[in-house]
């Protein structure tokens, strides 16, 4: 007997942003999974209407079977904003009502209501000048499901690179860098790996944190007293990683095809590559949850919010992936 259609939560995200534009992108095709958009109905319908979108909102039976998404329609759990949104003008007032989408997102998927939760934009300081602490969604979701060390990758077609840390200065990243959390996370980016993309035996390469990872201690201590250690422990234990190893060469196409991953120590040492490669295509994940959820690569873009002009690849891909990742846990 066939399996019904996997279900999966769509958050738009900042209202003000790019998010409902790209959204309402989704409709202009079919998709083989039933998409859950988790907005306000009024947001889309004005939004169409400023983009010239013919777009069929329904409002969501979680009683009824799931069933592909056809063109031209997008089913709609309604979540009201305390404000009218307006394309490109942040509103700190709408701040609950985008954690409220998330929260019924990341609810649904705990329950198995959704196979996966797939998020648009987000704008962090509208978000805490709103008088909610948010540093991402990735810590968010983290301290919702009890997640106790979430891992952020990027993944850019075969390109795949994950962060020990994520959003924190730059400042106290030495200082964050210690054996425990470079085992934690690559345990975690392993498991991830092999049950979420399907990698048997995944290689991966870790980066040391100093130019030329140390240069034998001559550019600092923490690749010699805290990767390295790290890494033989896991090595050990029968993990295939390789490192610390100098970022600048590290993404030569040569070296990369031998590593399902690279883990980089901080934010802006791994991403700047990925989003050059594959930006407006690459997509964010959060490994290290009880839930499957994948992100677009990109920001609010106010400046494009309500033109027309929103490329919807991102969260297009972010959607396939998702797919992906639901199907392997699945089984």
């Amino acid at each position: 007997m066939a399996r019904s259609a996997l279900r999966m939560a769509v958050t738009p995200g900042e209202p003000a942003g790019v998010g409902p534009d790209l959204t309402l992108h989704l409709s202009r095709q079919d998709w083989p999974v039933e998409l859950i958009v988790v907005a306000d109905p009024r947001l889309l319908a004005d939004r169409a209407k400023q983009l010239g979108i013919s777009v069929t909102l329904k409002t969501y039976d979680a009683t009824a079977e799931p069933r592909p998404s056809p063109a031209g329609e997008l089913i709609v759990v309604p979540i009201p904003m305390p404000k009218p949104a307006r394309a490109g003008m942040l509103d700190p007032g709408n701040t609950p009502y985008v954690i409220s989408t998330l929260t019924r997102a990341c609810s649904g998927c705990q329950s198995d209501e959704f196979a996966a939760m797939i998020t648009g934009p987000v704008h962090k300081g509208i978000i805490n000048q709103g008088g909610v602490e948010f540093t991402g969604h990735t810590e968010w979701l983290a301290n919702q499901t009890g997640a106790e060390r979430p891992v952020m990758l990027l993944v850019a077609e075969d390109m795949r690179v994950a962060l020990a840390t994520t959003h924190i200065p730059l400042a106290e990243v030495p200082a964050r860098i210690r054996p425990e959390l470079i085992e934690s996370v690559c345990q975690t980016l392993h498991h991830g790996l092999e049950r979420q993309f399907a990698i048997a035996n995944p290689r991966i390469a870790v980066l040391g944190l100093n130019p030329h990872a140390g240069e034998g201690g001559h550019l600092g201590c923490e690749d010699a007293e805290f990767i390295a250690p790290a890494l033989e422990r896991l090595r050990e234990n029968g993990m295939e990683i390789v490192g610390p190893i100098a970022a600048d060469t590290a993404f030569v196409p040569e070296r990369l095809q031998g590593f399902a991953a690279i883990l980089a120590m901080y934010h802006d040492q791994g991403l700047p590559v990925l989003k050059y490669a594959g930006f407006g295509r690459s997509v964010n994940v959060t490994l290290g949850l009880p839930i499957t959820r994948t992100s677009v690569d990109h920001g609010t873009a106010l400046d494009r919010a309500g033109t027309g002009e929103a490329d919807a690849g991102s969260l297009v891909e972010a959607i396939h992936l998702a797919v992906t990742m639901a199907e392997h846990a699945r089984r």
